[in-house]
């Protein structure tokens, strides 16, 4: 296990390189000039001048990268252009809310997809069966700021449960922190669980039509047994694909949910450096997105050699 573990760690080596290269690449192909948008409209040339050479933006392109790259691997993204943040601090300090909205979403999904996913297998054909596929084929459906929408409609609204925007950190309570989260979980964690039902539903249906699932119970094993010790099992291997490919969907996809809900997460600060066209905040937040990505397909791919053996040996 720990060879596998190293052989997939060294794999995102390249790939990160390649993921730095292609963002620096793609941001500065975006149009405009920063130097303008700092100095202002009225600048004159000689301060536009000045300012991009205070940018460094006058260097060769292969020049900007290195410099880039190389603080970047101590931890140091540069500095906002507008505001001259520390990047790696900007995103250090809004990272906390995506997780926690991420965290929310995904307990609220695997709350709804797993128990629906099970019934749904285990009554094949019958109306519970029928009920998640509508509701797997449903939740796909549904643009998330609308349901963002209904959910502020109705439970902050119209009955005044839960805030409609805000986050307040888990340092002033717990309870107010996990208050502050319910309608965004909901909003993203409705898509999630649809996902995954889907796909533990077929998943499992066909783990359940094995050889191996008719011995075990030939032997005597307990319906509850046999589920829960070898057809979960045996079946949950593509459904953990699909966690973690909508765990780093949420955390680099959850840009709508956190205007609509006015949180101040990763999210938001994507938003606002776009429209500003702060370079180096852009190129942070999505080479730590893409980093983020690669680790949780690393705990996939982990998972995969915990759970089949014969993984390992790929």
């Amino acid at each position: 296990m720990l060879r596998y573990t190293v052989r997939r760690v060294l794999m995102m080596v390249p790939l990160l390189f390649l993921v730095s290269l292609g963002v620096f690449a793609l941001v500065l192909m975006i149009p405009g000039d920063p130097a303008i948008t700092i100095a202002g409209e009225n600048a004159t040339e000689a301060q536009i001048d000045a300012t991009r050479e205070r940018l460094g933006l006058n260097d060769p392109v292969l020049v900007q990268y290195a410099a880039w790259a190389g603080n970047a691997l101590t931890g140091d993204l540069g500095s906002s252009l507008f505001s001259n943040e520390s990047v790696t601090g900007a995103i250090a300090g809004r990272f906390p809310v995506t997780l926690a909205l991420t965290l929310a979403a995904m307990l609220i999904a695997l709350l709804i997809a797993v128990p629906a996913g099970v019934v749904a297998a285990l009554r094949r054909g019958r109306w519970q069966d029928r009920g998640a596929t509508l509701f797997a084929s449903v939740g796909i459906s549904l643009p998330n700021f609308w349901v963002g929408i209904l959910l502020i409609m109705a439970f902050a609204l119209a009955f005044p449960i839960f805030p409609a925007v805000g986050y307040t950190p888990i340092s002033e309570g717990v309870g107010a922190w996990a208050r502050g989260l319910v309608l965004p979980g909901i909003t993203l964690g409705t898509a999630v669980a649809a996902e995954i039902t889907r796909q533990l539903r077929g998943s499992l249906t066909d783990t359940l039509q094995q050889d191996f699932i008719r011995t075990a119970r030939a032997n005597g094993l307990s319906g509850r047994a046999v589920i829960l010790k070898h057809g979960m099992k045996n079946a949950a291997v593509p459904v953990v694909t699909v966690i973690g490919f909508q765990v780093g969907f949420l955390l680099g996809g959850s840009v709508i949910v956190e205007r609509v809900f006015g949180l101040p997460g990763l999210g938001d600060l994507a938003i606002r450096a776009v429209l500003q066209r702060d370079i180096p905040m852009i190129q942070g937040i999505v080479v730590v997105a893409a980093l983020i990505v690669m680790l949780v397909n690393l705990v996939v791919d982990l998972s995969y050699g915990w759970l089949n053996p014969k993984v390992r040996q790929a």
